[in-house]
């Protein structure tokens, strides 16, 4: 049996929290991925064309709610996933913080929880840094599943007044978007429905919290698996984003610039636990592999690109 590791607290993790501060973000969060929602399912809902959208501006809003529900069910379960793992261990952390932000394609920053004390040991470290991001995808997989569903093809447009935003596609999403209408030809693309781009956006997060840098997801996972040497794997991960940035797409710039910012200051290493150097066991070394498998078919080289569909421009 693995051991449970139960350290002295200054304050209790099961004292009670004043909630104003969560559930006035949650509903902040709720409006502003609720308003982005609208706008997600009135490109859904015109496509291509420019004809009128013909549903009044409250039953767009409500339509919103296609977007903001499941976004928010996916990233509460990455969270709540870390925080009950923390609650498991004995480890003093807080509830999730959502962060809305308006005017911005997803409506949001994501979610956090913020961790008050160190973690005790590998273990507790490796179980605490994969929960959040397996129990975000468990959710996020039916949501993807019924978005697809939803969605529609239509053809490309010969000529199109302006750009249009292009949405990476991650390997999960070509398979379910080909078990659901097959092969496309070149002439045809895929208007997700809001449902599947609050799945296109979990997996761009839980991909982003895989990344093996300092303190994400990832970072916890390798720290936890490779020990030292997993400072290695940081820093190779940091030059890939560069790459990633320079020479595929510069929708990389943020993140890049983010956990250079991170690793500057809280150093290349991950902070030591006391026994760094005890293996983990089979089990935990299989499920680093299924969040190797998940950062893959979530990942995508290009997240978000802007295209001119009129020829010649």
């Amino acid at each position: 049996m693995d051991p449970v590791y139960w350290p002295a607290v200054e304050v209790p993790f099961w004292r009670r929290e004043p909630l104003t501060r969560y559930v006035v973000l949650f509903l902040l969060t709720l409006v502003t991925t609720t308003l982005t929602g609208s706008d997600h399912y009135a490109s859904y809902s015109i496509g291509f064309s420019d004809g009128p959208l013909g549903i009044s501006a409250w039953d767009l809003v409500i339509h919103g709610l296609w977007y903001s529900i499941p976004v928010l069910a996916i990233l509460g379960a990455h969270e709540f996933g870390h925080y009950f793992a923390c609650v498991y261990y004995r480890v003093n952390a807080s509830l999730p913080y959502f962060l809305p932000l308006p005017f911005f394609l997803t409506g949001t920053l994501g979610a956090v929880i913020r961790i008050r004390q160190p973690i005790p040991g590998k273990r507790a470290l490796f179980d605490i840094g994969i929960a959040g991001p397996l129990a975000g995808f468990v959710v996020l997989v039916p949501v993807l599943l019924l978005g697809m569903t939803l969605s529609k093809v239509v053809p490309m447009p010969e000529n199109f007044p302006g750009q249009v935003i292009e949405f990476g596609e991650p390997l999960l999403l070509k398979m379910f978007a080909w078990l659901t209408f097959g092969p496309l030809p070149d002439n045809q693309t895929i208007v997700l429905h809001p449902l599947g781009f609050a799945a296109w956006f979990g997996m761009l997060a839980t991909a982003l919290n895989l990344f093996p840098v300092s303190q994400l997801d990832g970072g916890h996972i390798a720290y936890a698996v490779l020990g030292r040497k997993s400072t290695l794997l940081t820093l190779g991960t940091i030059v890939c984003l560069v790459g990633l940035t320079t020479l595929v797409s510069s929708s990389w710039v943020v993140w890049t610039v983010l956990t250079t910012a991170m690793l500057f200051a809280l150093g290349p290493h991950h902070p030591r636990v006391f026994d760094e150097d005890v293996p983990l066991d089979r089990t935990r070394m299989w499920l680093a592999g299924v969040a190797v498998v998940v950062f893959i078919i979530c990942f995508t080289p290009a997240p978000i690109e802007l295209l001119d569909l009129v020829p010649g421009r």
